[in-house]
């Protein structure tokens, strides 16, 4: 339903009565949220998820202390700053589904700091008593370890910068340490610290990382760290595409905004947390997330069944020429690739309550497939190097040990190696995203690819490239890629 009258409404806090009453807005006093919360990493999926979480909390409930402080560190977080700084920090939330589009004014985020504004004011915010939980949502790429031997890149830019600065740092672990120090000297109990990213055992990555960060600053805080900081692992999900302009010419057109960062996303909500929280944290349990003892099962699920098929989709997609997720479902030999990707993945998971794996593999379909969410390949393709070991190649490594075949596993990894050649199969040019891009191309174009990149053991580990079942299905898989394209090549896997 198209609810413009006139002239989009410019999405402020003393605009919300103009809007339509289709719109949902919220119905609790925003000036009585306090912060509680601060945030680093704000972008769509935050917006779509936790801030949701939250905005249904004020909504049912009197306990107004965990109003989010949005951090922005990098510098394409500027466009965030002046969005939200000019909206009061509200922003409109886009459901889309078969059923239609339902629109929401979300209000949880009270505050928006850019960091290379202030980097004082973040660690002000940090250190305050207000702050009780951190929450990140940083990528992948933004915890700086080595994938092959789990630990602390301390070599990287960002880490020595901060070790050599820490008044005045540039990565999260610095603006952590910063706070956290003064907490402690200060006499102040630490925040949680909870991660949002999709890496599997992420709560136990971030403590390792943190305190191995801390242990280089300041070794008497990394040992107060350890004996005081909770570090909840946590699974996360909702499909939610990278904002694009035609989104905000959407919101204007239909719902009368002018939104400069909306979020459009799906019906599909998912929050599983490890309850282990030092400083207290919201009853997120009354409106619909999960607190349970065993994350790492519920995450594996989602991690191998939803992120390992998203790889599979975006890099035979791209090679394909395709642009979104449902174009691709909507081929029926990439659904059936896709089918069987997930048939093989689900010998190396177990059962959990409230999961039904056959119902779960069925609404993935369903999710991949909606026509309404145009979610765009490129997104799903960026940061390989860091996403592949996480969601794909623990998979690999549990069918080996079972004797099992990794045929679909082997084409995703043989799909990425053909991807990082750079050109799709009608030749055009594809843009390799990727903080490994140079050595990962390099390799692409080598004779001996695509062992050259299987043979990266910050990727790969010391085992996977000596084993001849694998090496051998990525091999196959890659030769048929790049000699016959990918439609040939899924057509012989019928």
């Amino acid at each position: 339903m198209n609810l413009k009258t006139h002239a989009p409404i410019k999405l402020t806090e003393a605009n919300l009565s103009q809007l339509s009453p289709e719109i949902r807005l919220p119905q609790y006093d925003r000036h009585t949220v306090t912060p509680g919360i601060v945030h680093i990493g704000v972008g769509g999926f935050h917006r779509a998820h936790q801030a949701v979480y939250l905005d249904d909390y004020f909504h049912q409930s009197d306990d107004k202390r965990w109003g989010i402080v949005g951090v922005g560190l990098l510098e394409w977080d500027q466009r965030m700053r002046d969005a939200l700084q000019s909206q009061d920090c509200l922003y409109t939330l886009v459901e889309r589904s078969a059923a239609g589009d339902r629109a929401r004014i979300i209000g949880s985020i009270r505050n928006y700091l850019y960091a290379p504004d202030n980097r004082q004011a973040v660690v002000d915010a940090l250190a305050s008593p207000d702050c009780k939980i951190v929450t990140l949502t940083i990528t992948e790429a933004g915890y700086y370890y080595i994938e092959g031997t789990g630990e602390l890149d301390v070599n990287h830019p960002t880490i020595q910068y901060d070790l050599q600065h820490p008044d005045q740092p540039i990565g999260a672990y610095g603006f952590l340490i910063a706070a956290l120090d003064r907490r402690r000297q200060s006499g102040l109990p630490p925040f949680t610290i909870l991660s949002c990213d999709n890496i599997q055992g992420n709560g136990n990555v971030t403590r390792k990382m943190v305190t191995a960060y801390a242990e280089l600053a300041n070794p008497e805080l990394a040992a107060w760290i350890r004996e005081n900081v909770t570090f909840p692992n946590s699974m996360v999900d909702r499909i939610t595409p990278a904002t694009t302009d035609a989104d905000r010419a959407m919101v204007a057109e239909q719902f009368g905004i002018q939104d400069g960062f909306p979020v459009v996303t799906e019906p599909f909500i998912q929050w599983v947390i490890e309850d282990q929280f030092c400083a207290g944290r919201p009853a997120w349990e009354t409106v619909g997330a999960q607190f349970t003892n065993d994350v790492h099962s519920y995450e594996k699920i989602k991690i191998r069944l939803l992120n390992g098929s998203h790889l599979l989709i975006g890099y035979l997609g791209e090679l394909a020429g395709y642009r979104y997720v449902h174009e691709v479902m909507a081929d029926p030999p990439f659904l059936r690739a896709v089918e069987h990707f997930m048939e093989e993945v689900t010998s190396t998971l177990k059962p959990v309550p409230g999961m039904e794996l056959t119902v779960y593999k069925r609404t993935l379909i369903e999710r991949f497939s909606n026509p309404r969410m145009p979610d765009q390949l490129p997104r799903l393709c960026l940061n390989g190097a860091a996403k592949m070991p996480k969601f794909v190649l623990g998979s690999v490594r549990d069918r080996l040990q079972q004797s099992a075949s990794v045929n679909y596993l082997g084409l995703v990894v043989a799909a990425w190696c053909r991807y990082l050649q750079g050109t799709d199969d009608q030749g055009r040019t594809i843009e390799i995203d990727d903080p490994m891009a140079a050595v990962l191309t390099e390799r692409a174009q080598n004779s001996d690819a695509p062992r050259s990149i299987l043979n990266l053991t910050e990727i790969f580990g010391e085992e996977l490239p000596q084993s001849q079942q694998f090496v051998e299905a990525v091999t196959a898989h890659f030769n048929q890629l790049r000699d016959r394209g990918v439609k040939a090549t899924l057509a012989d896997l019928a």
